[in-house]
């Protein structure tokens, strides 16, 4: 007869092992939490595992702040071609008569984009995005500094609570949905971390507190 293949010899183990009835190992698998309980406030959690992550965390107390942290960020980069296509962030920026690019004129050459986010998810430090915006795709990824507007009242604690925030803002998702967390990176050479590889090499999270104070 002929000798039995690896395979056969595998799936011949599997079926035996089906027909033997064991105990379950983890009969309360279900009923343990997926995380453990957090006391601490939203705000702090998500600044603590965003900069865990090699981001950059920016707590402004009002809108000149912001816009002295981004004249900030631009000089320590020491760039200039700074773009911004969302009209949130264009109304803050021409209210302090700060230079930018509104259209996509010479973007190949783009150092700044500035955007907004869906959600801010504090369990990871994670950046939600969708380009349900006018940012797009394009501008969280191909300039290699990414600045983020937020808000604390955006901050919520895990993903499902983030796509909740989603299905409420949008009668139909967003075709791309995504989460940054941190600057890209890749060790796919020689196992080495490089930053920057697929996506900026740079990511500030610029915090603003809209708890006491309406959004503009």
């Amino acid at each position: 007869m002929q000798e039995a293949t690896a395979k056969e010899r595998l799936l011949k183990k599997i079926r035996k092992a089906l027909l033997v009835k064991r105990d379950n190992p983890y009969p309360n698998l279900e009923e343990v939490p997926l995380y453990k309980e957090i006391d601490e406030p939203l705000e702090i959690l998500f600044a603590q595992r965003f900069t865990e992550v090699a981001g950059n965390f920016v707590f402004c107390e009002d809108e000149i702040q912001l816009i002295e942290n981004i004249l900030a960020i631009t000089e320590h980069e020491q760039v200039k071609k700074i773009y911004a296509w969302e009209q949130a962030v264009q109304e803050i920026l021409d209210r302090y008569e700060f230079p930018y690019y509104k259209t996509d004129i010479d973007f190949k050459n783009a150092e700044i984009g500035i955007t907004t986010c869906e959600a801010l998810i504090a369990r990871t430090g994670s950046i939600m995005v969708t380009n349900g915006s006018a940012a797009g795709r394009r501008l969280s990824i191909y300039p290699p500094i990414h600045v983020v507007i937020a808000y604390t009242s955006q901050i919520v604690m895990d993903l499902k609570d983030g796509f909740e925030v989603l299905k409420k803002k949008y009668t139909s998702l967003p075709s791309m949905i995504s989460t940054i967390t941190g600057p890209s990176r890749t060790a796919d050479i020689e196992k080495t971390l490089v930053l920057g590889a697929h996506g900026p090499k740079q990511v500030y999270l610029l915090l603003l507190d809209d708890t006491l104070q309406g959004k503009e």
